[in-house]
């Protein structure tokens, strides 16, 4: 997989904008359940006081909490608070906002900033709950009498002015009782529990609290809107980045491959069968792309979810990160057993896709013998066992996958109930607030969401990882055949020369020579033939002037040049060459015969044509040179064919001409016909064919006899008749002694 990434270079920028968009997203999810929290805790339960700093306080209030503070917080205090009364110059403002201030002067609250307004909020918040205590103290009174400090009062006493008249260490004293009773509620519950005293105050200055709250609500659903419309563009542009990366990368992998594949001599195609490199070209790269697209919506954004939703988690509660921890835990469990099950049939997956796609082939090429033979029911045997094989595995993983899901939501669900079961208890020792608990909640969701993409991540990247495997072995394959860095140029005096200098050859991997010890050479105007036996090594002779395959010893000299020191380009620029077996594109007559030469005119195609003998049958077709052609030329007996792929040579005018037992399709008329018309109109060029009948090469000026590898006789015809036996014998099994007389 790492040896693909190169390929993602192009694309850096795009990776780096995803990444950048996801980051803001993370952010804007993990910062919902706050919001959630805030709405719950500030809105809900506290009535819309965010803390426990009033905007404002009559100033018998603030006398009563003077009490309650020490030098320094009653410092603090007096520098944040400004006194309003009739004679202020803002009075008739702060009455508008505070109706009652018109009996009693008030305190009012500076513009603060958020670290002044935070040391202030414990203090306040302390005081107000001590000033409430107070309160509470003298509605327990019975008969007119109260206990405070182990003293019976009277009921109406003013207890504030009986504390503020204590001495220091009594007051202290009192204090601190006071103090040990609230010491165990954190900051967040004493600002919850100082709340309804704030909004109480502002009761009691006439101000209206229900919009109070409202107003909070509605503006922080509001904001939680802004943010998830600003999540879910993001999500957007992410989406639309990984696809575009990836739908690139998809293209240029698919390129590589073609290009590579381009550049494959035979060897290389021996070594990759033609459904394996179908399988690579499009299944393989399919799983990379998808990996991708996925890679880049979860790889990244998964771990800033995970890490980010367990420090906030932990921020909400420490107390009950034990829970994150277990989660974590029985999720990795989940994910290596799934894991360790899984990756091993990847592997297997993609070498039964090729299989299948194998078979599929043969059947779908092989159809008119399948169906001569009878062999119908075999095929469908043979492909049902590939088909069920690869419907087996991916059977088995999706099984193990598909577990995940509901395993992944028992532990969600697990975990929730386990939340609010702890959660529930500190809400009653009153150490966490409901809205904290409903984020730590929302927060293990998405840590564990976050777990689950990974769990997905686990599981394609392995399958992707064998397909990426198998497309670097392709892309890194080397190649047997490759330009000298220096390649010399054709002597131009040389045209159409062909030699062979002690050439040896065997195939790859093989034990035996194919050819050995072969010399001859090849002139311009002269007709050289080959013959022999099957197997005699015919073919494979051609195939080295081409190099589709190198030769193991010896050299092969064209225009005086060694074919090994020339560009391949070059030399097959001047080689025309009819495969054994004709092949033909999709597309239309002319479009075929053009694919030797893009700009041929129609006088060339046509002439072409007429030498090869294709003009009889093009002749009958409606649209001539327009008929369409099918993949292959399915649509064309095999003889037109084989015209046709001789005609497409003709356009190209080469040099030297590769006749690869071309002839062998085509009925003995036809044959003497197109050898005719082929001396009459390119006497000029170099002849090689290869033959199996003795018809066809009879006039060749030079006919070269293999057997087992070998040359064994080489002259012409009437030469090898008196001196070769092997060349007599296959004359005497296709002619008559009279007929060969």
């Amino acid at each position: 997989m790492v040896k693909l990434l190169k390929y993602l270079k192009p694309f850096l920028g795009m990776i780096l904008g995803a990444v950048l968009l996801l980051f803001i997203q993370a952010m804007c999810d993990l910062t919902l359940p706050d919001y959630t929290s805030n709405i719950v805790n500030n809105g809900i339960q506290q009535g819309g006081i965010v803390n426990a700093v009033p905007n404002a306080l009559r100033k018998s209030q603030m006398e009563k909490i003077n009490v309650f503070v020490n030098e320094n917080d009653k410092s603090e205090i007096s520098k944040d608070y400004i006194f309003i009364d009739k004679s202020s110059k803002d009075y008739s403002y702060y009455l508008k906002r505070y109706p009652n201030l018109k009996y009693e002067p008030i305190f009012v609250l500076k513009k603060i900033s958020k670290t002044e307004e935070s040391k202030l909020n414990p203090i306040m918040g302390k005081a107000m709950l001590e000033v409430s205590g107070i309160d509470k103290i003298k509605s327990t009174a019975k008969n007119g009498v109260i206990n405070f400090n182990g003293m019976n009062i009277p009921s109406n006493t003013d207890l504030f002015a009986v504390i503020s008249k204590m001495s220091g260490s009594q007051k202290n004293k009192i204090i601190d009782v006071m103090n040990k009773k609230i010491s165990g509620l954190g900051d967040n519950m004493i600002t919850q529990s100082a709340a309804p005293l704030v909004k109480n105050e502002y009761k009691a200055l006439g101000a209206n609290t229900d919009k109070l709250q409202s107003r909070y609500i509605v503006k922080t659903g509001i904001a939680m809107l802004i943010i998830s419309l600003i999540g879910g563009v993001c999500a957007v542009a992410v989406g639309y980045l990984a696809s575009k990366t990836a739908a690139g990368l998809a293209k240029n992998l698919r390129k590589s491959i073609f290009d590579k594949v381009e550049h494959f001599s035979n060897a290389e195609f021996d070594k990759f069968s033609t459904a394996s490199l179908i399988t690579r070209s499009t299944n393989d790269i399919t799983q990379i792309q998808m990996l991708i697209v996925i890679m880049i919506r979860m790889i990244f954004y998964a771990p800033i979810m995970g890490i980010g939703g367990i420090m906030r988690a932990m921020g909400k509660s420490h107390s009950m990160s034990w829970i994150i921890a277990l989660a974590i835990i029985v999720l990795l469990g989940l994910i290596l057993v799934v894991f360790s099950a899984t990756i091993p049939k990847f592997k297997i997956i993609q070498k039964l896709i090729d299989k299948l796609n194998l078979v599929t082939r043969e059947n779908l090429s092989g159809m008119m013998v399948i169906r001569a033979f009878n062999t119908q029911k075999f095929e469908e045997n043979r492909f049902d066992k590939a088909n069920r094989d690869v419907t087996n595995t991916n059977l088995f993983v999706n099984r193990v996958m598909v577990t995940m899901m509901p395993a992944m939501m028992l532990i969600m669900n697990g975990i929730t109930l386990l939340i609010v079961w702890v959660g529930a208890h500190n809400i009653a020792d009153s150490t966490m607030q409901v809205g904290d608990m409903m984020a730590f909640m929302q927060y293990a969701i998405q840590i564990i969401m976050a777990f689950l993409m990974l769990a997905v991540m686990f599981i394609l990247v392995p399958r992707a990882s064998v397909s990426a495997g198998r497309i670097s072995e392709v892309l890194e394959t080397d190649l047997s055949i490759v330009d000298d860095k220096n390649p010399k140029s054709f002597d131009m005096d040389k045209s159409g020369v062909i030699e062979f200098r002690n050439v040896s050859f065997k195939y790859p991997g093989a034990s035996e020579y194919a050819l050995k010890g072969i010399n001859f050479k090849a002139l311009p105007n002269k007709t050289t033939a080959f013959i022999g036996s099957t197997g005699s090594g015919k073919t494979t002779l051609v195939n080295l002037i081409m190099r589709f395959y190198d030769v193991t010893n010896g050299e092969i000299f064209v225009d005086g040049v060694n074919i090994k020191e020339a560009s391949q380009h070059e030399l097959r620029d001047k080689i025309g060459y009819v495969p054994q077996k004709g092949y033909l594109f999709s597309g239309t007559i002319e479009s075929n015969l053009k694919y030797a030469d893009e700009n041929a005119n129609e006088k060339q195609i046509l002439n072409a044509a007429e030498i090869s003998q294709s003009m009889e049958f093009i002749e009958q077709k409606p649209q001539k040179l327009k008929t369409e052609i099918s993949q292959g030329g399915s649509n064309v007996s095999g003889g037109q064919k084989q015209r046709l792929s001789i005609a497409r040579a003709l356009v190209k005018k080469p040099e030297v001409y590769i006749f690869d037992d071309s002839f062998s399709a085509l009925d003995f008329k036809t044959d003497a016909a197109l050898r005719r018309a082929l001396k009459k109109e390119t006497s000029a060029s170099t002849f090689l064919i290869v033959a199996q009948r003795i018809s066809t090469i009879m006039d060749a000026d030079q006919i070269i006899v293999l057997d087992n590898g070998r040359i064994v006789g080489n002259g012409t015809h009437e030469e090898l008749m008196k001196k070769c036996s092997i060349y007599r014998e296959i004359a005497v099994s296709q002619f008559s002694e009279e007929e060969l007389a």
